[in-house]
């Protein structure tokens, strides 16, 4: 089994964690990509998308990052990242699509122009629409999260998994997260797996 990734990409960070989690080992190639060999038409055979992560398994190709972390799980079910019950890997699910949708689906309009752009060059109309939405999806899950550790079965699960990559984004987006919600980031950003795959800048 190979993982094409990139040290840097949120996305990737997502499956690089799941397998320290599982304690999986499967071959990991970190991709050129300042010089665009995810681009390339080896890459671009496995992924159309030209995008991390991918991952091979034999004649399987996944390039999707939440069904690459279905999948993992599927194949290595110890130790369990999602609720045993029906109803918990439902909420499970909805939670992981949520995070793409609320929050890492914005973070495209906000992370490149605050990381390499200056002020001058941001789109602010833009910028303040992405943060607000973000802030919205914030105050909802502040509410999932009270009286809780995490946000199904009291479980860590890969929702947490989904969500971690992400949420070290808010300050540079100067959004403060609200209580609960920075309880939950901060047991999250001390997981072994978190701090193992953070990236160096």
């Amino acid at each position: 089994m190979k993982l094409y990734h990139h040290p840097l990409s949120t996305f990737s960070r997502r499956v690089r964690m799941l397998l320290l989690e599982k304690g999986v080992e499967v071959e990991q190639i970190s991709l050129d990509m300042p010089h665009k060999e995810h681009r390339g038409a080896a890459y671009l055979a496995l992924n159309p998308y030209g995008r991390v992560p991918t991952l091979v398994d034999g004649d399987f190709v996944l390039y999707e990052s939440t069904a690459i972390l279905d999948y993992l799980e599927a194949l290595h079910p110890t130790p369990a990242l999602v609720p045993s019950s029906a109803k918990g890997r439902a909420k499970v699910a909805m939670h992981m699509k949520l995070c793409d949708l609320e929050l890492a689906s914005h973070t495209r309009s906000l992370f490149f122009p605050r990381r390499f752009l200056p002020r001058e060059r941001w789109n602010l109309v833009e910028q303040d629409a992405a943060i607000d939405t973000v802030a919205k999806h914030l105050a909802i899950l502040n509410r999932e999260l009270e009286g809780k550790t995490y946000l199904v079965d009291e479980m860590y699960s890969l929702a947490e998994i989904a969500y971690t990559p992400f949420l070290a984004f808010l300050p540079l987006f100067e959004l403060d997260p609200p209580d609960h919600v920075a309880r939950w980031m901060r047991l999250l950003e001390e997981r072994p797996s978190a701090l193992a795959t953070k990236p160096a800048k």
